[in-house]
C-alpha cells in the first residue's frame, strides 16, 4: 500500500515524500507542476501529473496506486496574492480537496493529514499562538485553509474520516542540496535572490515593539516538518489518538533582523540591509507553542537558525541560473 502525498513534486511536499521513504512508507506523487518540478521527486516514485480538479484522475491515482491514506500539501499558498485572486484560490484549495475527499471517500480511503497554515489565525493578540487561540483568517488563503479543516473535520462526523491538520508557521531551509524554496514572496528566497543578482535585501519597517525593531516570526526547518507528517501518517495506521490540529511552531522565533545577520554570517556576502517603511498589517510577533505536536509527533527544532539559513543558501547556489526567476 502507499501513501499519496499532493504537491509532492513542490518544496515541503518533495521533503515529505523523502520522509516518507525514510520511514520505510512509499510515497506516490500527484502533482500539476505548476509550482513544482519533476526533478525533486526521487527516481522510483510514481509521478502523476495532474491536478485535483481532476475526479476521474484522481479516483485513478487512489485506486490503481492502492493508497492508504493522503497527505494533502497541493494548493495554492500565497496569502498576499490571494486577496486579488480569491476565486482561483477557493478553487485550488477547497474545490480541490472537496474532490480529494469524495474520491476517497468512493474509494475507502479514510485517512488523511492536512496541510494548513497559521494564516487561520490572521493577526492573532496573544503573544505565544496555541491551538486554542481564536481563527480569524484576514486573507482568502487564510479562509480557504479553514475551510479544508472544517471539512476533515466534517468528513469524521459524517463516515468516519481519520484526521488531523498542520498548522505551519514560516518553513524554511533545506533537507537535501537539490531541494529549495521557489517561492516568490518568501523571505529566504527573497532575500538569497537579491544576493545572488548583486542587490541588497530590504527590511519592512525597524520600529515595532520587539527587541530590535524588527518582526518576529516562527523559522521551523523543513525537514523538521516533514518529520511530524509521518509521525502522524503513523499515528493514523496504527489508529492512536491524533488531535484534530497541531501547530508546529518554535515556541521563541527570530526577528527579521537576525535572520538578516546570519545570512550575512552563512554567506560571507557583507550587506546591510535597506529599511523600508512597515507593510500595512504585518503584526510585530507572531510565535507559535508546539508542545501539543511535541507530545504526539515528535515534534522538535532540531535545527539551529544557522542550520537553516546554511541549508538553504547551498541549495539556492546549487541551483544557480536554474533557479526560477
Amino acid at each position: 500500500m502507499t501513501w499519496l502525498v499532493t504537491g509532492g513534486a513542490g518544496y515541503i511536499g518533495s521533503h515529505v515524500v523523502r520522509a516518507l521513504i525514510e520511514h520505510g512508507l512509499s510515497p506516490v506523487v500527484l502533482d500539476d507542476l505548476s509550482s513544482g518540478f519533476e526533478a525533486f521527486v526521487p527516481d522510483g516514485v510514481p509521478l502523476v501529473q495532474g491536478t485535483l480538479l481532476d475526479a476521474d484522475l484522481v479516483a485513478a491515482t487512489l485506486r490503481d496506486h492502492d493508497v492508504e491514506g493522503v497527505i494533502h500539501i497541493a494548493g495554492f499558498k500565497y496569502a498576499g496574492v490571494s486577496v486579488s485572486r480569491p476565486l482561483l484560490t477557493y478553487e485550488q484549495n477547497v474545490t480541490a480537496t472537496t474532490v480529494l475527499l469524495r474520491a476517497m471517500k468512493d474509494a475507502g480511503v479514510d485517512k488523511i493529514v492536512f496541510s494548513s497554515s497559521a494564516a487561520v489565525y490572521g493577526t492573532p493578540d496573544v503573544d505565544l499562538v496555541t491551538e486554542q487561540t481564536g481563527l480569524n483568517p484576514q486573507s482568502p488563503y487564510g479562509e480557504s485553509k479553514l475551510i479544508g479543516e472544517w471539512l476533515l473535520r466534517n468528513g469524521g462526523r459524517a463516515y468516519g474520516l481519520h484526521h488531523t491538520s498542520l498548522r505551519y508557521f514560516n518553513v524554511v531551509g533545506s533537507g537535501s542540496p537539490e531541494l529549495y524554496d521557489a517561492s516568490p514572496h518568501n523571505l529566504f528566497p527573497l532575500v538569497f535572490n537579491a544576493l545572488y543578482r548583486g542587490e541588497t535585501p530590504r527590511i519592512n519597517g525597524d520600529d515595532y515593539p520587539t527587541p530590535d525593531g524588527t518582526c518576529v516570526r516562527d523559522y521551523l526547518h523543513v525537514s523538521d516538518l516533514a518529520a511530524a507528517h509521518v509521525v502522524a501518517a503513523e499515528r493514523l495506521i496504527k489508529g492512536e489518538p491524533i488531535e484534530a490540529v497541531y501547530n508546529l511552531g518554535s515556541g521563541d522565533g527570530s526577528s527579521v533582523r537576525q535572520i538578516m545577520d546570519t545570512i550575512r554570517e552563512v554567506t560571507a556576502i557583507p550587506f546591510e540591509p535597506v529599511i523600508q517603511a512597515r507593510r500595512p498589517g504585518d503584526p510585530a510577533r507572531i510565535v507559535a507553542n508546539g508542545d501539543l505536536a511535541a507530545r504526539d509527533l515528535d515534534w522538535g527544532m532540531r535545527h539551529s537558525l544557522h542550520d537553516m539559513v546554511a541549508s538553504a543558501w547551498e541549495a539556492r547556489q546549487r541551483a544557480g541560473d536554474a533557479y526560477p526567476s
